[in-house]
């Protein structure tokens, strides 16, 4: 069993953890609306107030820090833990925000894509030519859920393109080491796909047609998918919920090991710390950021702090 260490105590709903050469890590607190940095010794200080709902977060090629915005949640309490719940009374579409961690100055890239408004951005990863794939997880309503997608945009603002669609729920995105590969997780359904890059933007083959997507794992049970993270061995890490912990999937999908933790909303990883194999783990229904000794090293991103 892993042994985890308590970082940092106190957030509200943390997500899009994101290692810093500094030692420090910086998260989104989707509750507050806010990137916020967390110091070695725990202590916190407000990068930026982004409002809305920020949740999956990264390091672009400029240095700023790129947010998928959810637009907001409403929330409540079930057993002690925060739950989100439905889209905020002020709701008005989701949105990608650039911060520039030094000034705190928020900069908002998209709001819609060819006349569309974005629902719910969730989770993004940067590949090396400075664009990125971002899932659209969307909102749901008591009687119905939004249809949603996979998105690829320039980090300048000055191309978006829906690249998937439909998906139900997508939410964490990651990319294979040699940047051929684009791992995505839906929530609800538990399951993780393996689409095939022909170049940057593009994939391979017809990614809507639900008869040519490859399935890496599907997981059994009541067990729900949140955002992933690659690992040097290519494994995808993914949060996960209502079973909350870590599931690990190898690269084949022939072997799944599930890293618990006592938190039921455990919803991202990142590695970071000496040769990249310490992993900051969000337990956002709870509040925390924990860290553990992670027996791999994490994948290298394109783009660091």
């Amino acid at each position: 069993m892993a042994e985890f260490r308590e970082v940092a105590s106190g957030l509200q709903f943390p997500e899009g953890p994101i290692a810093m050469a500094d030692g420090s890590v910086l998260v989104v607190e989707i509750r507050r609306g806010t990137l916020t940095r967390i110091a070695p010794d725990g202590s916190k200080t407000i990068v930026a107030e982004t409002g809305g709902g920020p949740n999956g977060a990264a390091i672009g090629p400029d240095g700023r820090v790129y947010v998928c915005n959810n637009g907001g949640f409403e929330w409540h309490e079930l057993a002690g833990v925060a739950v989100p719940s439905g889209p905020a009374a002020d709701y008005a579409g989701g949105s990608v925000q650039a911060i520039d961690i030094d000034s705190g100055r928020v900069e908002t890239l998209y709001t819609e894509c060819d006349g569309v408004r974005l629902c719910g951005p969730n989770d993004l990863v940067f590949d090396s030519t400075g664009g990125f794939w971002f899932t659209d997880h969307g909102k749901s309503r008591p009687r119905e859920r939004d249809i949603t997608g996979v998105f690829y945009a320039r980090a300048d603002g000055s191309e978006i393109r829906e690249v998937i669609f439909p998906m139900d729920g997508p939410n964490g995105i990651g990319l294979s080491a040699d940047e051929d590969r684009l791992y995505v997780a839906e929530t609800n359904p538990g399951r993780v796909w393996i689409f095939d890059i022909e170049r940057p933007g593009v994939l391979a083959g017809s990614p809507n047609s639900p008869f040519e997507r490859t399935l890496l794992a599907g997981l059994p049970g009541n067990q729900l998918l949140d955002s992933l993270a690659v690992d040097t061995a290519g494994n995808v890490c993914v949060g996960t919920l209502i079973n909350g912990g870590v599931t690990v999937v190898s690269a084949d999908g022939s072997s799944i090991e599930h890293i618990a933790t006592d938190d039921p909303l455990t919803t991202n990883v990142c590695f970071g710390g000496p040769g990249l194999t310490t992993a900051y783990i969000t337990c956002s229904g709870t509040g925390r950021l924990l860290a553990t000794d992670w027996p791999r090293a994490g994948l290298q991103l394109a783009y660091s702090g």
